[in-house]
């Protein structure tokens, strides 16, 4: 297992998003992996970027994106759904990627296409926000042995963002393109 190191998340978010495609997302419950191709993201460029988090700044909510990359920023939407992003950049940069449709590989039932989606099939909830995913624990994020085919990637805007203006227009959504495991096609 080749668990991406706090290196590869201590970059831009921008540059991170579309190298997370294809990385597998590996959830381990009782000594059970539950296992994800990751197929879309989404970059969250930091305090300046008005669709993040951080934008607002400093808060209980956001406290991990002020720190060191490589953890778990898991948040609840609309008092139902948890979403879980890996930060990124150097310390107190404030940026992320949201994970936002995993391809199953091994010990999924669930569905997957989709941020809520993908963290009720791998359980992920607001005890791993702050998870170190370069740690090997329950939650991590791996180089697979075998990325399979070759892919491409698109990119396109982020979703859910409207109220972000400008920003809701950016191309910083990346998906494997033709994967039928996306959020919204």
């Amino acid at each position: 297992m080749d668990i991406l190191p706090r290196a590869f998340y201590d970059r831009n978010a921008r540059e991170v998003a579309p190298e997370l495609l294809g990385m597998h997302v590996i959830r381990t419950i009782r000594g059970e992996p539950r296992v994800g191709r990751i197929v879309e993201a989404e970059a969250y460029l930091g305090p300046h970027d008005l669709a993040a988090h951080s934008s607002k700044g400093l808060t209980k909510r956001t406290r991990v994106m002020f720190g060191p990359p490589g953890f778990a920023y898991v948040y609840l939407i609309y008092g139902m759904y948890h979403c879980l992003n890996a930060v990124t950049g150097p310390d107190d940069h404030a940026s992320a990627v949201l994970i936002r449709a995993l391809e199953p590989v091994a010990g999924i039932t669930g569905a997957t296409n989709g941020p809520g989606r993908l963290c009720r099939a791998l359980e992920i909830d607001l005890g791993l926000y702050g998870h170190d995913l370069t740690s090997g624990g329950e939650l991590t994020i791996v180089r697979p042995k075998d990325f399979g085919a070759p892919f491409t990637i698109e990119a396109g805007p982020r979703i859910g963002v409207d109220y972000a203006r400008e920003w809701a227009q950016e191309p910083l959504r990346f998906t494997i393109a033709g994967s039928p495991c996306l959020s919204r096609r």
